[in-house]
């Protein structure tokens, strides 16, 4: 039986950036890419008429080129709670993803714009958010960890340095194979790790696996300055 496409659509006002994108991802198995949008405007329109799964939009759009992407995603899982979102930006800076993905980041991605460029990472981000997991931008838990080990009292310095690695592993949405695979651990090496961090960080021993990015981004969005 063939497995249903996931339905997609991307959001940017450069019309270069939106032609990139949809053929880009048009040419990966699995992945349809069923609207085109220039603009909050047109998005909620384009939501209506094809059904997406996963929205793919741009953090800067009209009419301020500022935090509009994030707004519209704000607006988007208001109004479409099932709608999976991945917003791409040129910021790194931590803050701007803990806005967008505020106290509930399931089925929410926050990527930077130049994973334009790697086809792989952001159809892993689609397919995560449309599953309601989350995914950050690996540079961006590099920020929000630095932050962290600049903290005099912080639980993260308590984290042993593989610990770090796993933990930043993590947070980038990375399964515990997918970290074994990296770290060049056993699967169990990386399971003990992983119960030494949330330990260590105070956080519920009742956590599922598919809750660990959420986990592990509240703690560091509440600690954050």
């Amino acid at each position: 039986m063939e497995v249903a496409s996931l339905r997609v659509v991307v959001v940017d006002d450069d019309y270069l950036v939106r032609e990139g994108a949809r053929s880009v991802l048009s040419s990966v198995p699995g992945v349809e890419v069923v609207g085109l949008a220039a603009n909050p405007a047109e998005l909620d329109e384009c939501i209506l008429q094809t059904s997406p799964q996963v929205v793919v939009l741009d953090i800067r759009m009209p009419p301020t080129y500022r935090m509009e992407g994030i707004e519209a995603a704000h607006k988007i899982r208001a109004e479409h709670p099932g709608l999976g979102v991945v917003i791409l930006s040129q910021h790194a800076d931590p803050e701007y993803a803990l806005e967008f993905l505020g106290d509930t980041p399931a089925g929410r991605a926050y990527l930077l714009k130049e994973r334009l460029g790697d086809p792989a990472q952001l159809v892993e981000a689609i397919r995560e958010v449309a599953a309601g997991g989350s995914v950050l931008d690996p540079k961006v838990v590099d920020g929000l960890l630095e932050a962290q080990r600049r903290r005099a009292h912080s639980r993260l310095r308590g984290l042993t340095e593989r610990e770090h690695e796993v933990l930043a592993l993590m947070a980038s949405g990375r399964n515990n194979a997918a970290i074994a695979r990296d770290l060049v651990l056993s699967e169990r090496a990386v399971e003990k790790h992983s119960d030494s961090i949330f330990r260590k960080l105070g956080l519920s021993e009742q956590m599922e696996v598919g809750r660990r990015v959420a986990a592990v981004l509240f703690f560091l969005a509440r600690t954050l300055d």
